[in-house]
């Protein structure tokens, strides 16, 4: 069994420096925190895979396609492979858990 800790994998995330930190990758998923902070600009592009953002901790908007939709703790967010899509209004720090199907290719 492989288990995580959310608490370790913020610490793990901030020793990086960047804002997103793969945590598991087999060849049907990945998954990686993704964190934002408030005010900041989410700056990633549409991926060839489908994903689900879970939102650990903190307020903002999503919008995917042409919808907005306000996202806080609990909220989750489905975006279909190729489509446009990001994070703004960070009006207080976001801790996504991203899990993209099958395992993401743009490193």
């Amino acid at each position: 069994m492989t288990a995580y800790e959310i608490s370790n994998l913020l610490a793990d995330q901030k020793r990086s420096g960047r804002p997103y930190l793969e945590f598991l990758r087999v060849p049907a998923l990945s998954a990686g925190l993704y964190c934002l902070p408030a005010g900041g600009v989410d700056r990633q592009k549409p991926h060839a895979e489908d994903e689900v953002y879970y939102v650990v901790s903190g307020r903002g908007m999503s919008r995917v396609g042409a919808e907005d939709q306000a996202v806080q703790p609990g909220s989750i967010v489905f975006v279909g492979a190729g489509i446009e899509h990001r994070f703004h209004s960070i009006s207080e720090d976001l801790t996504l858990l991203v899990f993209f199907a099958p395992a993401e290719s743009d490193f």
